[in-house]
């Protein structure tokens, strides 16, 4: 038996506990308060820049272009001929002699007044009004970011400008002039490499992850392997861009620049994350669904891939859409490997020079023309809206699919 003397309860209803009491809620308030503080901030800091990213990116100006005076020597010559450009700057400057005339338009106006001819010959021979893009420091006036001298010729042109979405940034390729520059040839880029990634690392990542949960021993060389996963995982991106730069290219001698280049690349960052992903999705599954499927005389293959594989499959897409979202996102790996190239063509096959969202970014933020600014805000939000959409795909899928036990 003990000799201490018994201990008094304590009194919760006494002044010093109440005290006490009333100073922990205060902590707590003060606690939650700091946390909801930001969170706000957080969430205003986010807001302001998508603003800024969409107020930058979003609209642009055309400037209204008389193809009547068009009639002359451009008229019986083709298209493709430079005697349009030269037609397209003469009407310029004859409609605006003391704006500046053909320093108003863009390098590539006559481009969009070679369109509209070619989709209706007959602008040739009537009176019509062709919209073509201005001039990087017309447009950046527009957006009342210009210099004095550019504003002033806004306010000089009026009713001649235009306002709107540029259409035309999401159908075309890079380019050396900010008017012209679209995302397509990148974004094409980025689902093709997407799509090899995607083709290697997931049935690679979901076998191996079958492999090491339900068929391999356990013993050292296994422990081996699941401790090398597990740090494949934390490895900077930037040492797989350097092993894609001796194996892929420097051994195997595949095209620079090219999206399966990249998809290889990334499909190997990306092959660890779904393999922890589909081995835990996997371990989730009851071990009673194992011994149901055994004792109706199902073999081992079948109760994993009948009953383990398509339960597990939810939890296995949304850690792979998850993995292939922030591969989407990679830079460093894909510069090392040369997808850092001038590509002024979309690419059509896989090992065409292609270039991906990230380092068109990445690209135009570097450019010395101040319109690539816009060009690069508008590049962001085309990038957010991707990955938003692959998380959201990602979401669907577990919330589709998810099975509660």
């Amino acid at each position: 038996m003990s000799d201490a003397p018994p201990r008094t309860p304590t009194d919760w209803s006494g002044e010093r506990m109440q005290r006490r009491i009333a100073r922990r809620y205060r902590a707590e308030r003060r606690f939650r308060l700091l946390g909801l503080a930001a969170i706000a901030l957080s969430a205003a800091f986010l807001l302001v820049l998508l603003g800024s990213m969409l107020t930058r990116g979003i609209g642009g100006a055309k400037l209204a272009v008389d193809p009547a005076r068009l009639k002359g020597r451009g008229a019986d010559l083709a298209l493709a001929d430079a005697g349009l450009e030269e037609a397209v700057d003469a009407a310029a400057n004859a409609a605006w002699p003391t704006l500046g005339g053909a320093a108003l338009l863009s390098d590539g106006a006559w481009l969009r007044v070679r369109g509209a001819v070619e989709a209706d010959p007959t602008l040739l021979v009537r009176r019509a009004t062709v919209e073509v893009p201005v001039a990087s420091a017309i447009d950046i006036a527009c957006k009342g970011d210009g210099t004095p001298e550019a504003e002033a010729i806004v306010r000089a042109l009026g009713d001649q400008l235009s306002r709107g979405f540029n259409r035309d940034f999401l159908t075309a390729a890079d380019s050396t002039d900010p008017t012209r520059v679209g995302i397509w040839g990148a974004l094409k880029g980025s689902l093709m490499t997407m799509f090899v990634t995607i083709a290697l690392a997931f049935p690679v990542g979901v076998l191996a992850a079958l492999y090491l949960e339900e068929y391999a021993p356990r013993n050292r060389w296994t422990d081996l392997i699941e401790v090398s996963i597990n740090n494949l995982a934390a490895v900077p991106s930037i040492i797989f861009g350097l092993l894609g730069l001796a194996v892929f290219l420097g051994t195997f001698g595949l095209p620079r620049s090219a999206a399966i280049v990249g998809g290889l690349t990334l499909a190997l960052m990306t092959m660890p994350v779904i393999v922890i992903a589909g081995r835990n999705a996997i371990r989730a599954v009851p071990p009673s669904i194992r011994d149901a499927a055994l004792g109706v005389g199902a073999s081992p293959v079948q109760v994993v891939f009948h009953h383990v594989l398509p339960l597990a499959l939810p939890g296995i897409l949304t850690g792979t859409i998850i993995g292939v979202a922030r591969a989407l996102g990679e830079t460093a790996p894909l510069l090392l490997i040369g997808m850092r190239a001038f590509i002024a063509a979309p690419p059509d096959r896989l090992t065409d020079p292609a270039t991906v969202l990230p380092v068109q970014v990445f690209l135009w933020s570097d450019e010395v023309n101040r319109g690539f600014v816009e060009k690069t805000s508008a590049a962001i939000v085309v990038l957010l809206v991707l990955l938003l959409a692959m998380n959201g795909i990602a979401i669907y899928l577990r919330n589709r699919f998810e099975t509660r036990w």
